[in-house]
């Protein structure tokens, strides 16, 4: 069974923020002490960072819940709670991270090192200390701490390769990466013995470096599902060079052009981006019977099928079982990738829209449907997080949460709506009347 894990589906949610204290000053030689009570701690924020130790996603397979810490409450002496610890949860690089109910990416996750915080916890609420007024001297009102904010989120890796290998299976990727890297990726004479991408970094005779991913064999349907499918597709996104690697002996039948085709239609099919990429095309195995002659063949077809001022791809015939050829090769990609640059990965259209953590104004603050059982129904995000914040174990709380639904308007929406006098109003499991 195969221990590399490139996809996982987690959920994180990050610390709730303290509540706040009701508190009074009673010492012997301070008379009308007043309130006391502080604030509750922020709670800790879930972050990504980037651990270049970790190669796969495995560590999600089974861990898939991710809980930050809740702030401590307030306490007497106007004593702030402690803030909570934020909880980091380490990833591979190349983790590209997003909102799983909206399919927007969220960061890409690139450097070792590299924060992000996908979660953040939720303040601590006040404590009465915070509500003293000369009207109100000694006020009984406290907030309860923010939640933390919860999501669902989709963890995609893409291996940091500088150059990918691609090509039908039994091609030779594997061992054309076994001689020019001191990567071990497993080699048989059958087809998908590569079933997971394997990296290693080359060095080549002028001192230029670069590291290469030798990516399991396409066939023909792969955009589609058919064989290993898109499962390894997403990896050669991240790559600068395309090293397109044919059998020209045909040993199996195969007519090395049509591979070629066949493999740049899969490509293009799963992504028409990937078509940018420049492209060196590695006839391999010029050691057998037939294949000298095959590649005049497939060099008169691929003529054929350019315009007369369109550069041709380069052509390097080799052998890596006798590794012929392979110097000339690495030269040519390291030169390559000199003078292309990055390719942006993702369009604006696929970035989540930057996070805002107050209420929008254009958003309305709350919304009123009715359920079946003829009960209004209050719903909202500003509406919601002050029910949330609100004690209801201290009736000047309570008093104050109805000043302020009726300061939003909900009395007046309530009535325009059709609401009576004992007619019964739910916020999330919470009921009251409604008194007109």
């Amino acid at each position: 069974m195969s221990m590399f894990l490139d996809t996982a589906k987690i959920q994180v949610k990050a610390g709730k923020g303290g509540d706040g204290m009701v508190a009074f000053r009673r010492e012997k030689y301070v008379p009308n002490g007043g309130p006391w009570g502080g604030d509750g701690g922020r709670g800790g924020d879930v972050i990504f960072v980037v651990d270049e130790g970790l190669r796969t996603l495995m560590d999600f397979r089974y861990n898939r819940h991710f809980k930050a810490q809740s702030g401590e409450k307030g306490m007497t002496k106007g004593m702030h709670g402690r803030g909570a610890e934020d909880l980091i949860v380490r990833v591979p690089q190349g983790t590209t991270v997003r909102d799983a109910e909206t399919g927007k990416v969220i960061t890409d996750l690139i450097e070792h090192g590299q924060r992000f915080v996908v979660a953040h916890g939720g303040r601590g609420g006040r404590g009465n200390i915070r509500f003293a007024t000369p009207k109100n001297p000694a006020p009984e009102i406290s907030e309860n701490g923010e939640p933390g904010q919860e999501r669902e989120l989709l963890l995609e890796l893409k291996v940091l390769a500088d150059v990918g290998l691609v090509g039908f299976p039994s091609v030779g990727k594997s061992t054309l990466l076994s001689v020019i890297t001191s990567a071990k990726p497993k080699i048989g004479a059958y087809h998908f013995t590569t079933i997971v991408p394997n990296l290693g970094m080359v060095r080549t005779q002028s001192g230029e470096s670069f590291a290469v991913a030798d990516l399991p064999g396409l066939i023909e349907g792969a955009s589609q599902g058919v064989g290993l499918g898109t499962q390894f597709l997403r990896h050669i996104e991240r790559t600068r060079v395309i090293l397109h690697v044919i059998d020209m002996s045909a040993s199996e039948g195969r007519d090395p052009y049509e591979d070629y085709l066949a493999i740049n239609k899969e490509l293009e099919s799963y992504n028409l981006r990937l078509m940018e990429r420049p492209q060196i095309i590695v006839a391999n195995k010029m050691d057998m019977p037939d294949s000298a002659e095959n590649l005049k063949e497939f060099k008169k077809k691929l003529a054929a099928n350019y315009d007369e001022f369109e550069e041709l791809p380069q052509i390097f015939p080799i052998s890596s079982l006798t590794k012929q050829g392979l110097a000339t090769l690495l030269d040519a990609t390291a030169e390559l990738l000199d003078k292309t640059p990055e390719f942006l990965l993702y369009e604006e259209s696929d970035m989540e829209d930057e996070a805002y953590y107050g209420f929008d104004e254009e958003t309305p603050a709350f919304e009123i449907s009715r359920d079946d059982d003829a009960t209004w129904v209050l719903s909202g995000d500003k509406l919601e997080k002050l029910f949330t914040m609100t004690n209801f174990d201290r009736d000047e709380s309570i008093m104050k949460f109805s000043r302020q639904l009726r300061g939003m308007g909900v009395d007046e929406a309530l009535r325009a709506r059709g609401a009576k006098d004992g007619d019964l109003v739910r916020i999330g499991s919470f009921e009251f009347e409604f008194v007109d």
